[in-house]
């Protein structure tokens, strides 16, 4: 899935932590971890549990970023556990917290690379 392509059925979430951005390997290369709602799921609910699905990482849903048009939703989260727990699907090696400097390579849309612009540690 490339950033920029709608899908109304999925949710992203940016997760942030002292610089660095949580991203995972899937078939298009790093991203943001994402998944689909379920029933009368909010996007802050399924980024929260998508996150600790895929990784293990407890988050909080806070925000949900404004999208561009036929953008994917994008919530910010915050961190609530520094390490993940054995809960995850995925496995370590598809795991990774890159500074926010080093996201040129993942697959990010405009609205979250200008979100990193304004929150990058200075």
């Amino acid at each position: 899935m490339t950033a920029e392509r709608a899908d109304a059925d999925t949710v992203e979430a940016l997760v942030g932590y002292d610089g660095r951005l949580l991203l995972i390997r899937g078939t298009d290369g790093w991203g943001l971890p994402s998944g689909t709602p379920q029933p009368a799921e909010t996007a802050e609910a399924t980024a929260a549990r998508v996150v600790y699905e895929l990784t293990g990482y407890l988050v909080d849903g806070a925000q949900t970023l404004e999208p561009q048009e036929g953008a994917v939703p994008t919530v910010v989260c915050q961190l609530l556990s520094e390490s993940p727990s054995e809960g995850g699907r995925l496995p370590s090696d598809r795991i990774r917290w890159i500074p926010y400097e080093e996201t040129a390579e993942a697959a990010l849309s405009t609205v979250v690379r200008d979100y990193l612009e304004g929150h990058a540690p200075t």
